[in-house]
């Protein structure tokens, strides 16, 4: 369950923080939008070796 769930949540991680900084007032930040990146990859990743174990018996 928790590798159907990953995915979703690095989205929203993503949207949060990438996304979200082009609908505020405040200026636009590289950082953040890296660390939003950097979130997502690092979630995928998470699912994706999740995936691989869950497969195993």
């Amino acid at each position: 369950m928790l590798v159907d769930k990953l995915p979703d949540l690095a989205t929203v991680a993503a949207g949060a923080l990438v996304f979200g900084q082009a609908i505020s007032s405040e200026t636009f930040s590289r950082g953040l939008m890296l660390i939003g990146t950097g979130i997502w990859v690092t979630l995928m990743l998470v699912a994706v070796f999740l995936s691989g174990v869950e497969d195993q018996p």
